[in-house]
């Protein structure tokens, strides 16, 4: 089992940065695949970005160029470092943790991001 925690969430304008953070309560290196998800209101879940155990990542074609999945392994955390920001990347944004055989998802409460025009 893992928990993962989100913070950084914020209101910016339009062209601003955000650093969301996820902190899991293990060592990353054990979780397959940490994600980011984000849920904009009244729309799914969707993927953001993906950083698997070995250090790959994985970005959706709408934040391309502008965010950055990283982690730093010795305080077990994610980050999601978004610049550019847009008004439809407004919403909910979700830490995802993907681990074990058969694999199960642990999400966050998610944080909010609220991207003014």
């Amino acid at each position: 089992q893992v928990q993962v925690v989100e913070s950084g969430g914020g209101l910016v304008q339009a062209g601003g940065s955000l650093r969301l953070s996820c902190a899991a309560s293990r060592n990353i290196f054990s979780i397959n695949v940490m994600g980011w998800y984000h849920q904009a209101p009244g729309k799914q879940r969707e993927l953001v970005a993906t950083i698997n155990s070995a250090g790959s990542t994985n970005y959706a074609d709408s934040v391309k160029g502008r965010f950055t999945v990283f982690r730093d392994i010795a305080a077990n955390t994610v980050y999601l470092q978004m610049n550019s920001l847009k008004p439809e990347d407004t919403g909910v944004y979700y830490c995802n943790a993907h681990l074990g055989w058969p694999p199960i998802d642990y999400w966050g409460q998610g944080t909010q991001v609220t991207v003014s025009s």
